[in-house]
């Protein structure tokens, strides 16, 4: 049996992530005022505008990581500005926020105007798709930071809510389903693994048509915005909680909705599990709850909704052009089991 192959192995360590936040939080906390408001959802921070009823801005930034190098080695500029928008707006939208704005930030070694406007070109996209403004950015050059052709893409996106509209998890309890929306791929996630199992010879990978298609192709397809489904859902049904399956996969990200005691169960088997996926669990010999601690693995956004509403918000959620799936239920205790 091949030895597993890990994303610690592959240069991520993600408790390296959690000893940050315990360091920084507490600067972060020192800057607050009373329009900050905490312990409301765990995908965007929160500033209120109008006092107890009124408005709250949900804002959330983010990056594309390494999914970049596909990018820049293979000449494919244009889909990686749709990721990064992804990135930040299907996070505040988790809380019921629709996004407003939008900023972006571009740092490289030496401009190069044809990459950038490329880059942009996709950023422009994915607003389009989340219905937000790309109001501003910055590119930077910055000689001797990177290497030729390299460059760094992240972003910024405020979105708005009512605040007796915030979708917060706090009301979930066991016994509620789990409905999970289908994503495009990889979205931008898991990409140090996924660089590490596949390589980067991108004219290799852009000849390699096993899984139908260029495997670049399926490589650099952009993350799924959600934004507008998920505001149509949110007007029609009680959501009591979103998760944006981004990094740390299912095992991670699905719990950060839930209160205090309430864990769920996952049917993994209750949804397809794209080719991509099967090529990397191959590739890589993790066991599923690694996987499933790792990449999306089909599934970019999971609602927690009563049990008695899970069918219905299903069928409208294949009626807006989603694919979606009651994936499991919320049990007592804590985390996810598969």
């Amino acid at each position: 049996m091949a030895k597993k192959i890990t994303y610690s192995d592959a240069g991520v360590d993600v408790t390296r992530g959690y000893a940050v936040v315990d360091k920084i939080k507490s600067h972060a906390a020192s800057t607050f005022n009373k329009n900050v408001l905490q312990g409301l959802g765990s995908f965007g921070g929160f500033y209120s505008l109008d006092g107890e009823n009124g408005d709250v801005l949900v804002a959330g930034t983010d990056g594309v990581g390494t999914k970049l190098k596909y990018a820049f080695l293979s000449g494919h500029n244009d889909t990686v500005g749709i990721d990064c928008v992804a990135m930040c707006v299907n996070d505040i939208v988790c809380q019921g926020a629709k996004p407003l704005l939008f900023l972006d930030y571009i740092a490289t070694g030496r401009i190069n105007p044809d990459v950038v406007a490329d880059v942009v070109k996709g950023v422009a996209e994915g607003c389009k798709q989340a219905g937000c403004a790309l109001v501003g950015g910055e590119t930077a050059e910055m000689p001797s930071m990177y290497g030729t052709g390299e460059y760094d893409l992240a972003g910024f996106s405020v979105g708005i809510v009512k605040r007796d509209k915030i979708i917060n998890g706090s009301t979930i309890t066991p016994g509620c389903a789990l409905v999970g929306l289908a994503s495009s791929g990889l979205h931008s996630n898991g990409f140090s693994l996924v660089r590490r199992l596949l390589g980067e010879d991108v004219e290799k990978l852009e000849a390699d048509t096993t899984l139908g298609g260029s495997l670049l192709g399926k490589i650099l397809t952009p993350t799924h915005i959600y934004v507008q489904s998920v505001l149509k859902l949110a007007g029609e049904f009680e959501i009591l909680g979103l998760a944006n399956i981004t990094g740390g996969g299912f095992i991670e990200n699905i719990p950060r909705i839930f209160p205090h005691g309430v864990g769920c169960k996952v049917d993994i088997k209750s949804f397809p599990r794209p080719d991509i996926f099967e090529l990397l669990a191959q590739k890589s010999g993790l066991e599923d709850r690694e996987l499933y601690n790792t990449f999306n693995m089909g599934i970019g956004m999971v609602a927690a909704v009563k049990p008695d509403i899970a069918d219905s918000f299903v069928a409208r959620c294949n009626a807006l052009g989603e694919k979606a799936y009651i994936i499991g239920e919320t049990v007592g205790g804590e985390g996810v089991a598969l």
